[in-house]
Protein backbone atom coordinates (compact mmCIF):
# COMPACT_ATOMS: atom_id res chain seq x y z
CA UNK A 1 0.00 0.00 0.00
CA UNK A 2 2.02 2.88 -1.33
CA UNK A 3 1.56 6.58 -1.08
CA UNK A 4 3.04 8.20 -4.17
CA UNK A 5 4.34 11.76 -4.33
CA UNK A 6 4.46 14.08 -7.33
CA UNK A 7 6.37 17.36 -7.04
CA UNK A 8 6.74 20.29 -9.42
CA UNK A 9 8.29 23.75 -9.08
CA UNK A 10 8.05 26.78 -11.31
CA UNK A 11 9.58 30.22 -10.78
CA UNK A 12 7.92 33.22 -12.42
CA UNK A 13 8.99 36.86 -12.58
CA UNK A 14 5.76 38.03 -10.96
CA UNK A 15 4.79 39.16 -7.49
CA UNK A 16 3.47 36.70 -4.94
CA UNK A 17 0.08 38.44 -4.94
CA UNK A 18 -0.28 38.26 -8.74
CA UNK A 19 0.54 34.55 -8.80
CA UNK A 20 -1.69 33.65 -5.87
CA UNK A 21 -4.60 35.61 -7.33
CA UNK A 22 -4.42 33.47 -10.49
CA UNK A 23 -4.50 30.21 -8.53
CA UNK A 24 -7.22 31.45 -6.17
CA UNK A 25 -9.62 31.62 -9.13
CA UNK A 26 -10.99 28.08 -9.54
CA UNK A 27 -12.05 28.90 -13.11
CA UNK A 28 -8.41 29.02 -14.15
CA UNK A 29 -8.06 25.31 -13.41
CA UNK A 30 -9.97 24.50 -16.60
CA UNK A 31 -7.53 26.65 -18.59
CA UNK A 32 -4.40 24.89 -17.30
CA UNK A 33 -5.68 21.31 -17.66
CA UNK A 34 -5.02 19.38 -20.90
CA UNK A 35 -8.07 19.66 -23.19
CA UNK A 36 -8.35 15.91 -23.77
CA UNK A 37 -9.39 15.48 -20.12
CA UNK A 38 -12.58 17.50 -20.81
CA UNK A 39 -12.16 19.02 -17.35
CA UNK A 40 -15.01 21.27 -16.22
CA UNK A 41 -15.73 22.98 -12.93
CA UNK A 42 -19.35 22.10 -12.14
CA UNK A 43 -19.72 24.27 -9.03
CA UNK A 44 -21.32 27.60 -10.05
CA UNK A 45 -18.88 30.49 -10.49
CA UNK A 46 -17.60 32.58 -8.92
CA UNK A 47 -16.44 30.29 -6.13
CA UNK A 48 -15.46 31.95 -2.87
CA UNK A 49 -12.49 29.87 -1.83
CA UNK A 50 -11.75 29.43 1.85
CA UNK A 51 -11.11 26.51 4.19
CA UNK A 52 -14.02 24.09 3.84
CA UNK A 53 -15.04 25.14 0.30
CA UNK A 54 -16.24 22.17 -1.77
CA UNK A 55 -15.63 22.21 -5.52
CA UNK A 56 -17.17 19.73 -7.95
CA UNK A 57 -15.68 18.89 -11.35
CA UNK A 58 -16.31 16.50 -14.19
CA UNK A 59 -13.64 15.04 -16.44
CA UNK A 60 -12.83 12.14 -18.67
CA UNK A 61 -9.94 9.88 -17.75
CA UNK A 62 -8.95 7.40 -20.45
CA UNK A 63 -12.31 8.11 -22.08
CA UNK A 64 -14.24 7.27 -18.92
CA UNK A 65 -16.40 10.16 -17.63
CA UNK A 66 -16.24 10.75 -13.91
CA UNK A 67 -16.98 13.22 -11.19
CA UNK A 68 -14.46 14.66 -8.80
CA UNK A 69 -15.04 16.61 -5.61
CA UNK A 70 -12.38 18.38 -3.59
CA UNK A 71 -12.42 20.26 -0.34
CA UNK A 72 -10.11 23.15 0.43
CA UNK A 73 -8.58 21.77 3.63
CA UNK A 74 -6.08 24.61 4.16
CA UNK A 75 -6.37 28.22 2.98
CA UNK A 76 -3.48 30.53 3.89
CA UNK A 77 -3.37 33.33 1.30
CA UNK A 78 -1.09 34.23 -0.36
CA UNK A 79 1.28 31.46 0.72
CA UNK A 80 -0.45 28.11 0.60
CA UNK A 81 -3.62 26.13 0.06
CA UNK A 82 -4.49 22.44 0.00
CA UNK A 83 -7.22 20.67 -1.91
CA UNK A 84 -8.16 17.16 -0.84
CA UNK A 85 -10.23 14.76 -2.92
CA UNK A 86 -13.45 13.66 -1.25
CA UNK A 87 -14.83 11.80 -4.29
CA UNK A 88 -12.94 10.80 -7.41
CA UNK A 89 -10.65 8.32 -9.11
CA UNK A 90 -7.98 8.12 -6.40
CA UNK A 91 -8.03 6.44 -3.02
CA UNK A 92 -6.18 9.54 -1.78
CA UNK A 93 -5.39 12.87 -3.45
CA UNK A 94 -3.92 15.69 -1.38
CA UNK A 95 -2.59 18.58 -3.46
CA UNK A 96 -0.57 21.21 -1.62
CA UNK A 97 0.05 24.47 -3.50
CA UNK A 98 2.82 26.60 -1.98
CA UNK A 99 3.84 30.10 -3.11
CA UNK A 100 7.13 31.58 -1.95
CA UNK A 101 8.21 35.15 -2.57
CA UNK A 102 11.80 35.10 -3.84
CA UNK A 103 11.87 38.85 -4.44
CA UNK A 104 9.49 41.74 -5.11
CA UNK A 105 8.73 40.36 -8.59
CA UNK A 106 9.76 36.71 -8.35
CA UNK A 107 7.63 33.85 -7.01
CA UNK A 108 8.27 30.14 -6.63
CA UNK A 109 5.21 27.95 -7.22
CA UNK A 110 5.52 24.48 -5.68
CA UNK A 111 3.05 21.66 -6.12
CA UNK A 112 3.12 18.50 -4.05
CA UNK A 113 0.54 15.81 -4.63
CA UNK A 114 0.32 12.85 -2.27
CA UNK A 115 -1.82 10.18 -3.88
CA UNK A 116 -2.82 6.58 -3.50
CA UNK A 117 -4.33 4.46 -6.24
CA UNK A 118 -7.59 2.53 -5.85
CA UNK A 119 -7.65 -1.24 -5.36
CA UNK A 120 -4.41 -1.35 -3.35
CA UNK A 121 -2.16 -3.28 -3.59
CA UNK A 122 -3.25 -4.49 -7.05
CA UNK A 123 -3.84 -0.93 -8.25
CA UNK A 124 -0.18 -0.13 -7.66
CA UNK A 125 0.78 -2.57 -10.43
CA UNK A 126 -0.39 0.02 -12.96
CA UNK A 127 1.22 2.99 -11.19
CA UNK A 128 3.75 3.59 -13.98
CA UNK A 129 0.87 4.32 -16.40
CA UNK A 130 -0.86 6.67 -13.97
CA UNK A 131 2.45 8.41 -13.19
CA UNK A 132 3.15 8.99 -16.89
CA UNK A 133 -0.32 10.56 -17.22
CA UNK A 134 0.17 12.74 -14.12
CA UNK A 135 3.60 13.86 -15.31
CA UNK A 136 2.09 14.86 -18.65
CA UNK A 137 -0.78 16.73 -16.97
CA UNK A 138 1.53 18.65 -14.63
CA UNK A 139 4.04 19.41 -17.41
CA UNK A 140 1.16 20.84 -19.46
CA UNK A 141 -0.05 22.78 -16.43
CA UNK A 142 3.37 24.41 -15.93
CA UNK A 143 3.61 25.40 -19.58
CA UNK A 144 0.11 26.93 -19.56
CA UNK A 145 0.69 28.81 -16.29
CA UNK A 146 3.91 30.30 -17.67
CA UNK A 147 2.25 31.22 -20.98
CA UNK A 148 -0.79 32.77 -19.32
CA UNK A 149 0.98 34.68 -16.56
CA UNK A 150 3.98 35.89 -18.55
CA UNK A 151 2.72 36.37 -22.12
CA UNK A 152 4.61 39.60 -22.84
CA UNK A 153 7.82 38.69 -21.06
CA UNK A 154 9.77 37.97 -24.24
CA UNK A 155 10.96 34.78 -22.60
CA UNK A 156 10.19 31.43 -24.12
CA UNK A 157 8.25 29.00 -21.94
CA UNK A 158 11.09 26.46 -22.24
CA UNK A 159 13.48 29.05 -20.80
CA UNK A 160 11.09 29.77 -17.92
CA UNK A 161 10.75 26.07 -17.14
CA UNK A 162 14.50 25.43 -17.46
CA UNK A 163 15.26 28.32 -15.12
CA UNK A 164 12.81 26.93 -12.56
CA UNK A 165 14.44 23.49 -12.71
CA UNK A 166 17.95 24.85 -12.17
Amino acid sequence: MAEHILKRELTLDLSLDEVFEFFADAGNLELITPPELNFKVVTPMPIEIRKGTLIDYKLGLYGIPMGWQTEITAWEPPFRFVDTQLKGPYKQWIHTHTFTELGPSKTLIADEVRYRLPFEPLGDLGHFIIRMQLDRIFDYRQRKVAEMLMPGSGRKVGDILAASEG
